[in-house]
């Protein structure tokens, strides 16, 4: 998992890369390619 200063860079990587909130961080995950993994805050 990469963190990041921007989340839109890292969601342009994949086109099944999807934004999601979990405990006040934002993460990047893709179900299909899980190398994608990336998060912010």
């Amino acid at each position: 998992m990469k963190v990041v200063n921007s989340l839109k860079s890292a969601k342009g990587r994949h086109r099944d890369c999807r934004v999601v909130r979990r405990k006040g961080r934002v993460y990047v995950i893709n179900k299909t390619n899980p190398r994608f993994k990336a998060r912010q805050g």
